[in-house]
């Protein structure tokens, strides 16, 4: 059996319920980690280097980027955020999974790079219901939920570039689906070279 972990990219549009269903992934499959991106901004009340962010300064981040140590990255605000390479190729070296929640910009630049990266996009099981998540949040006005529902739409767009994707109508059923999904990949012909080759000897 393959010993590398699987590096597993994970996007959805705001109100897919990506992040609740990612926390109770989590909860369920303990070789399973969340990878914990770098940002340039200032850490806020209780953040823990390392733990919420790698917090590095604009000249590190900038020296990460020239020496290609960065899976993905962007710019909000005039701050960078980004996902270090080391720290997950670590992970998967060692048979760990390692799942990167990232928006789709960022996945499209880690699937350009990282061809045996999975990729999963949760979808809404419809419009309706992703404007009643948005809605049901009443933590927006409607003004603010129309445009992350635009917003949404465009993201959206991309969901036929990845290899997969998960409808979340229930949660636990799109965390089995995901399960599912991994187990699968584990067992491609790809992936079992290391064990075929154990057989053959």
């Amino acid at each position: 059996m393959s010993k590398k972990g699987l590096l597993i990219v994970l996007s959805g549009p705001s109100g897919s319920g990506k992040g609740t269903v990612l926390r109770e992934l989590l909860k369920e499959e303990e070789n399973i980690f969340l990878s914990v991106s770098a940002t340039t901004r200032s850490p806020r009340p209780g953040e823990e280097n390392g733990v919420h962010y790698f917090f590095l300064s604009r000249e590190e981040f900038e020296a990460e980027i020239a020496n290609d140590g960065m899976l993905e990255h962007a710019c909000y605000c005039e701050n960078y955020y980004g996902t270090p390479k080391k720290p997950v190729f670590d992970r998967c070296d060692n048979g760990q999974d390692v799942i990167l929640e990232i928006e789709v910009q960022g996945a499209m630049q880690v699937l350009e790079k990282q061809k045996e990266a999975v990729s999963i996009f949760i979808m809404p099981p419809s419009l309706t219901e992703l404007r009643e998540r948005l809605i049901g949040r009443q933590t927006e006005d409607m003004e603010t939920v129309e445009r992350r529902l635009a917003t949404a739409l465009e993201e959206m767009k991309y969901a036929k570039q990845y290899d997969y994707i998960v409808v979340n109508d229930s949660i636990q059923e799109a965390v089995k689906d995901i399960k599912a999904i991994l187990q699968a990949e584990k067992l491609k012909s790809g992936r079992m070279e290391e064990f075929l080759q154990t057989v053959a000897e």
